[in-house]
């Protein structure tokens, strides 16, 4: 004799079941969904910075004390007068989101190990100087960074006086994120003097992102 009851019991605890699996694939489905547009849309925002190209517009960069820097053919400028130095870096955007530049900073370009055991390490975001100047990079566009090192106590001197001294190489580490202040990103730069004036040829030598898995992550 069937017991309706237990039956009914029975049923209804299936039929919870049956919801509550349908209720977590749809939440999985869901959340995966959310992470897929999010990471969609982070794609859409992130920006990434490298060196202008040889046929790009070349520009003029006026400092706050009024002097101008003018780079062009994709090469940067490194001009010393006096006790100031004043660096242009011409960018191009290769990512596509707005950049935004946050600080740089100034470092001796270690020598080349060809056996790769001197692993370059991430600076710091404290150890970067914020920009006195707003500067943006529109996605698929050109822009610029530029910096001045100016006081005798600066604490970039001491590198940058020593890389122009004896002809060398400069390194120019750049923090910038995209408009809303997110997908931080430090680009290196390496600056290679040439063999006449104040122009340096450029290259970027290495990405690191502070708020997600880097591209060597």
């Amino acid at each position: 004799m069937v017991d309706w009851s237990t039956a009914a019991s029975l049923g209804t605890a299936a039929g919870t079941l049956i919801l509550a699996v349908a209720t977590f694939a749809s939440v999985r489905s869901s959340a995966r969904s959310s992470r897929i547009a999010e990471q969609a849309l982070s794609l859409n925002l992130r920006p990434l910075l490298h060196p202008a190209q040889y046929t790009d517009p070349g520009q003029k960069v006026r400092f706050g004390d009024g002097r101008y820097v003018k780079v062009e053919n994709g090469l940067a400028a490194v001009e010393r007068d006096g006790a100031s130095i004043y660096l242009v870096i011409p960018l191009r955007n290769a990512g596509s989101g707005l950049a935004v530049l946050h600080g740089w900073r100034v470092d001796v370009t270690p020598r080349f190990d060809p056996t790769g055991a001197n692993e370059m390490e991430r600076p710091r975001p404290e150890d970067f100087r914020r920009q006195s100047r707003d500067l943006y990079v529109p996605a698929g566009d050109v822009g610029f960074w530029q910096g001045a090192i100016r006081l005798t106590d600066d604490s970039f001197r001491a590198a940058a006086e020593s890389a122009l001294d004896a002809h060398e190489p400069i390194t120019i580490d750049l923090l910038y994120g995209d408009e809303v202040g997110g997908q931080r990103t430090i680009t290196r730069f390496v600056l290679d003097p040439r063999e006449q004036g104040d122009v340096y040829t450029q290259a970027v030598v290495r990405h690191w992102y502070l708020d997600a898995p880097g591209p060597r992550e």
